[in-house]
């Protein structure tokens, strides 16, 4: 009965998973189409008179700035998870060992970002980036420490309350500042959390759209996302072929980057939830 169950249900993920899999593999064939058969042929595989090769990528690369946008979409990311990891990392620390009522309002404040929609805040948010000079790519890592703020601190706080405090105290009485406790003793054993965040905050700023084209002078910054939305030419045409290109390409790195880190993912979530 067990065995069936278990056969049943490995069927029934597969299919699931082929399902959302699908998606990406239609658009990795039509990313190889001439521009004229991806409308008129979506669902058949490439032949001898739809094939287009590399023709595709050539022309998203050369004619649409793809490596300009690509450039900055590493910056953006790289920065803004440093940022994060960082920043959250100290403050979650601070939180869980001072205990003030301070203390637990920001950590309250930092949960309840979770669950407050983006829609509420991107027109406030897009005036204050104006006015406040965040309009650029340096800017815009200050907005995404805002919002990748609350999952960073509250599955940091998760983490340190399992790192037994006699370990800080022991490095303090060997003549340890704060500071140098927190990078030198309680950093190294954050390890598995810093890799997971990292990876979830990477994932969400590298496929990002919205914010980037909300915050950032577009005229003169954009990210993978923003050149996809402008690949379009006079009277709504839309090459397609080169959409599909820019998609594969952008959505590559990301897959390869989960596939090949999602071990520390629920190495760091488990470790997080040592101590409630």
């Amino acid at each position: 009965m067990k065995k069936a169950k278990g056969t049943i249900a490995t069927l029934f993920f597969t299919i699931l998973s082929l399902v959302f899999v699908s998606p990406i593999f239609i658009v990795l064939m039509n990313s190889f189409k001439k521009k004229t058969y991806i409308n008129l042929e979506t669902f058949k595989l490439p032949n001898a008179e739809t094939f287009a090769g590399i023709n595709n990528f050539k022309e998203a690369i050369t004619h649409y700035d793809f490596i300009q946008a690509v450039g900055w979409t590493v910056f953006i990311t790289v920065g803004g998870v440093a940022l994060i990891l960082v920043c959250c990392s100290m403050c979650a620390w601070y939180i869980t060992r001072v205990q003030t009522k301070l203390t637990k309002l920001i950590y309250l404040l930092c949960v309840f970002s979770m669950v407050i929609p983006f829609q509420m805040v991107m027109f406030t948010l897009s005036g204050t980036a104006d006015a406040l000079g965040l309009n650029t790519p340096w800017g815009i890592l200050i907005v995404y420490l805002g919002f990748g703020a609350g999952l960073a601190v509250f599955m940091f706080c998760g983490f340190v309350k399992s790192i037994p405090i006699e370990v800080e105290e022991a490095a303090m009485i060997d003549g340890c500042s704060p500071v140098r406790t927190f990078f030198n003793v309680v950093i190294p054993m954050m390890k598995p959390t810093l890799i997971s965040v990292g990876i979830l905050e990477a994932m969400w700023i590298w496929n990002d759209f919205l914010l980037p084209y909300l915050v950032l002078d577009i005229k003169k910054y954009k990210t993978i996302s923003i050149i996809i939305q402008y690949m379009k030419g006079s009277y709504g045409r839309v090459d397609m072929g080169a959409i599909m290109a820019c998609l594969i390409m952008a959505v590559i790195p990301v897959i390869v980057f989960y596939l090949s880190c999602q071990k520390y993912i629920i190495k760091g979530v488990a470790a997080g939830a040592v101590k409630g």
